[in-house]
């Protein structure tokens, strides 16, 4: 049966090929069951009801639940993709989504988190919608290449700050704004240990070298005094359990953002920045992973480019209605490509580990923020290595994009990053009349962060 759903013979491969590679994929992004949850809780804490104190227990049963929805939204998505395409491509909650989901919409814009998931809910439905029509691509082609590298620099820089800011290892400063943390305080020690420990596995190119990371560094919690009388990591009180109830998070999106014009205008900028990251996130990573396996065709194209978008898409859908920030496809997926796996099969094999990670949940709640600081600035390193890819021998392509890498975490908002470059582009591309990539589209859309930047949006009252 898997032979003929999967067409493994087709594709020159075997079932325990695809199982193997399905495993090697999941080893390199297991780490987003700890991370994500850890990342969604800063802006889920904002709600006085769950809040920030990780010891009660309004805030253990939403944490949990968001290790339940993340585990679920990227099993059920990957199957979906897996089925629709018989790409080797696995989904979950995407790293900058996740963070421009609790630090911009929520913390920064003051949006309810119940609200930023109807906000992810409407990004879905429109990203359906032009998937279907064939729009999306139109859509991120309007934007010139070097910029849209440039966003995804600035997110890498934007996710390892949170990093670091959050162990402890940068803090805040009156005078210089940041400076270095403690490290002769155990939790910053423990939190720059891991980092380094994650930096030397990955440049020596060990398989799940992030996961390997949290889980020592998690370890080693268990004997660094937290400053406070205990350890920074405490011991869970079983290893095994059944899944944490998704109750908290699951079917809680509210849509009060649309109850008048002047609020949805308010909102339209950062609509904007989900959908064009979510576009950027997703088609550059279905390109990249499906180009490993050799898929392109002569080309360059993608072939059943129109499905996985759908996929996606519905995965966006998905991740609303159970209470987390966007599903897209994981750059991570190519160390399943490298391990062999070619097909569905593959993808379907990552989905099972992630619903068996479930019964793990009480280990995964015990991960510190100092382990979860070493996948951030990783993570982050990965996203800010593509900026070679610039051109900055020429003014017109590094203005903007330098504009971009700097503004999104100088100002701690992804958004208002995303507008300093695309204003800037649009206005050097009239200035010299040399539009290099800029499109009528990408003039409309940098009109909108103008505006929004300036406070006049019409019916903004």
């Amino acid at each position: 049966m898997l032979q003929r759903i999967f067409k493994l013979s087709e594709h020159r491969t075997t079932v325990s090929r695809e199982l193997f590679a399905g495993l090697a994929t999941f080893a390199a992004m297991a780490y987003i069951l700890a991370v994500n949850p850890s990342i969604l809780m800063n802006g889920l804490g904002a709600d006085s009801a769950i809040g920030s104190d990780p010891t009660t227990a309004a805030f253990i049963a939403t944490k949990g639940a968001l290790v339940t929805v993340t585990a679920i939204t990227a099993a059920v998505s990957t199957i979906l993709m897996a089925l629709m395409t018989n790409y080797p491509i696995a989904l979950a909650p995407g790293m900058g989504i996740n963070a421009f989901f609790a630090f911009s919409i929520c913390l920064g814009a003051g949006v309810r988190w119940q609200e930023a998931l109807g906000m992810v809910f409407l990004n879905g439905c429109i990203f359906l919608l032009l998937s279907l029509t064939g729009v999306r691509e139109k859509i991120v082609k309007c934007i010139p290449y070097p910029l849209k590298i440039a966003i995804t620099c600035g997110i890498g820089i934007f996710i390892a700050f949170i990093g670091l800011k959050n162990s402890g290892i940068i803090v805040s400063n009156p005078v210089t704004f940041v400076s270095p943390g403690d490290f002769t305080q155990g939790p910053v020690a423990l939190a720059l240990g891991g980092v380094v420990l994650v930096l030397v596995l990955v440049a020596r190119r060990v398989p799940g070298a992030i996961v390997i990371g949290i889980v020592g560094t998690t370890l080693a919690g268990l004997f660094v005094p937290d400053g406070h009388g205990g350890q920074v990591t405490r011991l869970p009180e079983s290893i095994f359990a059944l899944p944490a109830s998704p109750a908290p998070v699951f079917l809680k999106l509210e849509f009060g953002f649309m109850t008048s014009t002047a609020t949805f205008f308010k909102i339209l900028p950062l609509l904007l920045t989900l959908l064009l990251v979510d576009m950027f996130d997703n088609i550059g990573t279905l390109i990249g992973v499906t180009k490993r396996a050799g898929f392109l065709d002569k080309n360059g194209n993608l072939p059943k480019a129109g499905r996985a978008l759908v996929a996606d898409s519905t995965a966006a859908i998905l991740s609303s209605l159970f209470g987390t920030s966007t599903v897209v496809s994981y750059i991570e997926s190519a160390s399943g490509v490298e391990a062999g796996g070619r097909t569905g099969l593959t993808a379907v094999s990552t989905a099972v580990l992630m619903l068996l990670a479930l019964f793990l949940t009480p280990l995964i709640l015990i991960v510190p923020l100092a382990a979860t600081a070493s996948a951030l600035v990783v993570v982050g390193v990965f996203m800010l290595q593509s900026v070679t890819e610039i051109d900055m021998s020429d003014f017109r392509i590094a203005a903007p994009a330098a504009l971009t890498i700097i503004g999104i975490p100088l100002t701690f908002s992804i958004a208002e990053g995303i507008g300093f470059g695309l204003i800037s582009a649009a206005l050097l591309a009239l200035a010299t009349g040399k539009p290099r990539g800029f499109t009528a589209t990408g003039y409309v859309i940098a009109a909108i962060f103008f505006l929004e930047f300036f406070h006049i949006f019409p019916f903004s009252g």
